[in-house]
């Protein structure tokens, strides 16, 4: 899947929306990507779980982990595709963790996968609970990749599309300079 059919896709469901936004990173943008709206599709969700899954065909990998909420669907998808086991991390009490009875074995190899990625907060978040619980990081995806560039992350970030788009900080934020009302449609903090 090309980028240009993925940025396509999020215009035509609906899924790229314009206005003022808070974003689970904290920052503010004009612009958020909902990819849920694709994902709710299961023929679409699957081919970009498989387009993402062939990033990794020469990496090693036994397991594949996302984020809740936004990376459950796409990260199933992607283990589909790569015939892997999958689990979720969640937070609990604002911690990111690895619960429901789901284990990683000592040395398993974990693609960590997720929607949209700004900071790559949640990525290592998600690194940090993988290493913890014995496994090893072998690979990052995400369908979004709006980083802008390098943000600290221990490997590359593999994406069907990268895009730039403008954040704020959100005391210089000039939306919230301009009296408009600032939206958070994301799930941390709700």
């Amino acid at each position: 899947m090309t980028e240009d059919k993925v940025l396509s896709l999020m215009t035509e469901l609906g899924a790229l929306h314009s206005g003022h936004f808070l974003l689970s990173s904290g920052l503010h943008s004009d612009r958020y990507f909902q990819c849920a709206k694709i994902l709710q599709f299961p023929d679409l969700a699957r081919e970009l779980g498989a387009a993402m899954g062939a990033f990794f065909a020469e990496t090693p990998h036994d397991l594949v982990v996302s984020p809740a909420m936004g990376g459950i669907l796409i990260g199933h998808e992607v283990a589909r595709a790569l015939g892997r086991r999958f689990v979720f991390s969640e937070r609990k009490d604002g911690m990111m963790m690895i619960r429901r009875g789901f284990e990683i074995a000592q040395g398993e190899k974990v693609i960590i996968v997720e929607d949209v990625v700004t900071r790559g907060t949640s990525l290592l978040e998600v690194i940090k609970c993988v290493e913890d619980a014995g496994g090893v990081v072998t690979g990052l995806t995400s369908i979004i990749d709006r980083t802008g560039g390098d943000v600290g992350l221990p490997l590359p970030l593999q994406s069907l599309a990268r895009v730039q788009v403008q954040t704020f900080e959100p005391d210089s934020c000039p939306l919230c300079a301009d009296g408009v009302e600032v939206v958070k449609p994301g799930s941390r903090g709700n």
